[in-house]
């Protein structure tokens, strides 16, 4: 039971930091590409040839695969949050020597009252 709260508590907190850390990695990286973009000089290359491709104003296209990235990594890390969490709440099990304890226990009871209320009926019979 404690194994299972202490793996699950892990896992939660883990899987949030990685989230922390992945999330200010990718942008982090993403603005600084952008600073050193706009701090080199400028300078015509091979890519350069293919300007004729529309680009939507103010949004660069690094952001095409960056937002769906994240968006995974989000989701993701979303669920292992979730089932660490789920672990570290959910109580343990009954063992099943309990359980079948239980049963038999209830099994008893519900004879014993068949029994007497059987024995009730016999008298109210035998009193008429």
């Amino acid at each position: 039971m404690a194994k299972d709260k202490a793996i699950g508590g892990a896992i939660l907190v883990g899987a949030a930091a990685l989230l922390i850390f992945y999330s200010l990695w990718l942008v982090g990286g993403y603005i600084h590409a952008q600073i050193d973009a706009a701090a080199a000089t400028a300078h015509t290359s091979f890519w350069s040839s293919f300007s004729w491709i529309p680009m939507i104003p103010g949004l660069p296209w690094e952001l095409a695969v960056i937002a769906p990235l994240e968006l995974v990594a989000i989701l993701v890390l979303a669920i292992a949050m979730w089932i660490g969490y789920s672990m570290l709440t959910t109580p343990p099990p009954v063992p099943l020597e309990e359980l079948e304890e239980e049963l038999e226990a209830e099994e008893k009871e519900e004879k014993a009252k068949e029994e007497k209320k059987s024995d009730d009926e016999e008298k109210k019979d035998e009193e008429s």
